[in-house]
């Protein structure tokens, strides 16, 4: 397994990715997923044989991304690296992708000099894998927010890489 950067070409095969794991990550499509990587700070794509396996995406502090989650770690967790995604193919959970990917955001964290790695998980709809991973990390929930006018609740995960 490699990781190596997001490019254009890889766009319409993360999109896929990303949509088919709704409604653990918001859908975005192609043209989400391009308009959104200019404001990502970490896009990482970890693949196998040419094989895409999962991707994260980080945005850093002082961002001017929209998102509600974002704008609350950045009042209530400022100066951290905002992991606005991570995807792991289901046939690839459990081969330690989600891991690499997150290895690379914490040295990339460390390389701004920020301490703190931020994210949700949803509670509603439910992602207990997703919850569970995290927490085999070391992230700790921080607090709970209801987002898309309630029909989402997440909890928001942070975790000290010192």
């Amino acid at each position: 397994m490699t990781l190596r950067a997001v490019t254009a070409e890889d766009v319409p095969a993360l999109a896929r990715l990303n949509d088919d794991a709704v409604p653990a990550v918001n859908e975005l499509g192609a043209d989400g997923l391009t308009a959104h990587l200019p404001e990502c700070e970490l896009a990482l794509v970890a693949e196998d044989d040419g094989d895409a396996l999962g991707f994260v995406l980080a945005v850093a502090p002082g961002s001017a991304y929209a998102s509600e989650n974002y704008r609350w770690f950045s009042t209530h967790v400022p100066g951290s690296l905002y992991v606005d995604r991570i995807v792991v193919h289901p046939a690839a959970h459990g081969r330690g992708v989600g891991r690499a990917l997150y290895g690379a955001v914490d040295a990339r964290a460390r390389e701004l000099g920020l301490g703190v790695v931020t994210c949700e998980v949803n509670l509603e709809p439910p992602n207990p894998e997703s919850l569970a991973f995290h927490k085999r990390l070391g992230f700790r929930r921080v607090g709970e927010q209801a987002t898309k006018g309630g029909s989402v609740v997440v909890a928001l995960l942070s975790r000290d890489i010192g």
